[in-house]
């Protein structure tokens, strides 16, 4: 995701069912149709406590089980929201109990939890309520029940999933075949990927493009044949599905012929429908091909400017004459994401002409066009160019350069890691991540001082990367062996507090379970919220959009038009409350749109406006039920639980973000303003 930073999201794009559409409003919608006076502080004060459990990921037998049984639907709805998110796995028994709840919301909620905690005791039970009901009476639990099943995964997964799909046949109605075809995906090796083919040809076009999509996620040779014939299909969204799993790789691995199939791909450049044409464009860049160049040059003149930008990332991996020519002429573009592209496109299809105009932007005082001279000086792979950007007064160049040099200079190249562990001790903590990370694909004992002083110096820091990138670089030292263990125990975890920082707990206990012992492990996360402040969250935003009251809603004033999203605090009522309380301060006001990937997502929230800042705290992941569909608004993360004030919202359903990114929102203006957005564009202001 482009560009590729800290704060990311796996590429992905597709489409979603109407039925899991309203499956998801449902879920995660107030299931009180009335507003209801007064509040009801008895309910709030439950509210809350589910709330601190879920944030601070606390496990109490006796509140999710109280929780579980409360008269009102949506207190056990949140409950078992509240269990899946704690994440421990002594609430399997309790929750299989619980999806023989009347409230097919709720019983939506349990198989959800069930998917998170992936213990594969949940499988049969989940089965069971999927077979004990007919098509007809198929519903929202039902159907989540499938999705928990391929979440969990494993032989038995497997089995389970292909025997709901063996219960269907092609050309039939049955909701639960149509999502496990979607779902097949996570399954992986163990994909029924000839039950797929089967469903590919299917006459509804959702269920077609269920199963196009997971064969085109899954890269199996043996679903080539119909990722091809779903080239011509009628819908655009199949097309475009499969156009994802059409890859240089994955024909040589099914023994197919790239010219008659880079013939019919290239025939889709003209696609009347815009992300047909994207994906064509990504599909053509896997085949390093400079004679495609002189077909895919007329696109980066292309109407939709995020066709534009993919046609020239196209350009710049097929290189050849034409392409050149192409992004020569866009490199006096207006448009930043354009000229930015075409900069970055020319480096890597004609590296002598695209240095010379990095070295143009890398005398511009702004400082974005000095970072984009170094994306441009690493597509060209040009060292001394990169080094020298390492002097840059700006931490955000020097970032994009460390960032650039990793990606082809050698691990173990003496001179690079000295370099390296001068920029310890840099300003910019962006660059004492990356640094870290250097060093730690390189473990060597005599940088641990060196990494244990670069971990203290992050404590003033406004996000935590370069923290657990010293935590991550000292756990990887102690794992070479007995010398590096004893080092890492007695001058890091022997010498240093514990921290409160639970993502590096988290970190070391995940990867240094010996040393660890140093640091007793608390009681529960050090989330810095009050009792008062969960029961404040519970009643301003949960309560009232449990009960019926209109949710809270935010304006993005940008360059290209007005953005209206509904927040949903049924949801994720601490990521929303936090939010407001950044919208409130006018945080995002006067941002940019840092990154931008054509046909996936627009981005904001960065105060850095490089993708790697923060608001200075992080906050659990609140996932939901909720799919991500056109629109949707959700937290960027660079791993589990660490979240802030960066936002993404979808150009399309993504599926393979569901269950992953906690979403908070939904654009309910209209959506054809995201499609305009370019990296770079200006946010005026973000207000209620």
């Amino acid at each position: 995701m482009i560009c590729w930073r800290r704060r990311r999201i796996p590429f992905a794009s597709s489409r979603r069912a109407s039925w899991l559409v309203a499956a998801a409003l449902l879920t995660a919608s107030p299931l009180t149709a009335q507003q209801t006076a007064p509040v009801d502080e008895a309910t709030v004060g439950e509210l809350a406590r589910l709330l601190a459990a879920s944030d601070t990921r606390t496990f109490s037998e006796g509140l999710l089980r109280d929780g579980l049984q409360q008269a009102e639907a949506s207190i056990r709805r949140q409950t078992a929201l509240a269990a899946g998110r704690i994440g421990d796995t002594a609430a399997v028994p309790m929750l299989v109990q619980a999806l023989a709840d009347s409230d097919q919301g709720v019983r939506s909620a349990v198989a959800f939890a069930l998917g998170m905690l992936r213990d594969p005791r949940a499988i049969q039970p989940l089965l069971d309520l999927i077979q004990r009901v007919t098509p007809e009476q198929q519903d929202f639990g039902t159907l989540e029940a499938v999705t928990a099943i391929a979440k969990i995964g494993g032989v038995e997964g497997a089995r389970a999933l292909q025997l709901v799909i063996d219960a269907g046949r092609p050309g039939q109605t049955n909701q639960a075949v149509s999502n496990a075809l979607l779902e097949s995906w996570r399954l992986n090796t163990q994909a029924p990927v000839l039950s797929l083919t089967r469903y590919a040809q299917d006459p509804d076009n959702l269920v077609r493009w269920n199963a196009i999509f997971s064969l085109a996620r899954l890269g199996d040779a043996r679903g080539v044949p119909y990722l091809l014939t779903a080239l011509n299909d009628q819908d655009a969204t199949v097309r475009a599905a499969a156009l994802r799993g059409i890859t240089a790789r994955v024909l040589d691995q099914a023994r197919q012929p790239h010219p008659p199939v880079i013939a019919r791909v290239r025939g889709l450049l003209t696609d009347q429908a815009t992300g047909v044409r994207i994906n064509a464009l990504r599909a053509l860049g896997t085949f390093h091909d400079s004679t495609l160049a002189e077909a895919i040059a007329p696109l980066a003149s292309d109407g939709v400017l995020n066709v534009a930008v993919a046609a020239e990332t196209t350009l710049g991996v097929t290189g050849g004459a034409a392409a050149i020519v192409a992004l020569r002429a866009h490199l006096v573009s207006a448009n930043f994401a354009v000229r930015r592209q075409a900069a970055i496109g020319l480096a890597e299809a004609d590296a002598p002409a695209g240095v010379v105009f990095a070295d143009s932007l890398a005398a511009n005082p702004d400082w974005h066009w000095r970072s984009v001279a170094a994306e441009a000086d690493g597509a060209a792979r040009d060292r001394g160019r990169l080094e020298l950007l390492l002097a840059d007064p700006d931490g955000r160049v020097v970032a994009s350069a460390l960032n650039a040099l990793m990606r082809f200079v050698p691990e173990g190249d003496p001179a690079f890691l000295l370099k390296v562990r001068s920029l310890l001790t840099h300003a910019d903590p962006a660059v004492r991540s990356l640094a870290a990370d250097a060093l730690g694909r390189r473990p060597s004992v005599p940088d641990v001082d060196a990494l244990v002083a670069a971990y203290g110096r992050s404590s003033g820091d406004p996000f935590d990367d370069a923290r657990l990138s010293a935590v991550r670089a000292l756990c990887a030292i102690a794992s070479t062996g007995p010398a590096g263990e004893s080092a890492v125990t007695a001058r890091f975890f022997g010498a240093v507090s514990r921290p409160t920082d639970y993502l590096a707990w988290r970190m070391a206990a995940a990867s240094c379970p010996g040393p660890l012992s140093a640091w007793p492990q608390a009681s529960s996360i050090t989330t810095g919220r009050t009792d008062a402040d969960y029961r404040d969250a519970a009643r301003r935003y949960l309560y009232p959009s449990l009960h019926g009251v209109a949710n809270p809603t935010v304006t993005i004033e940008t360059d290209r038009g007005a953005i209206t999203i509904e927040l949903l605090p049924a949801d994720a009522p601490l990521t929303v409350t936090a939010f407001l309380a950044l919208v409130d301060r006018r945080y995002f006001d006067g941002d940019h749109w840092h990154r931008v990937v054509p046909n996936f997502v627009i981005q904001d929230g960065d105060p850095r406006d490089d993708g790697w800042g923060g608001p200075g705290f992080s906050l659990r992941d609140e996932i939901s039920p909720r799919r991500y569909q056109k629109g949707s608004v959700g937290l960027a993360l660079s791993g589990p639980d660490t979240g802030g004030s960066q936002y993404f919202i979808t150009l399309g359903p993504e599926p393979r973000l569901d269950g992953t990114y906690p979403i908070f929102g939904r654009v309910t203006s209209d959506l054809s303003v995201l499609d305009n957005v370019t990296q770079g564009d200006r946010i005026r202001s973000v207000h209620r």
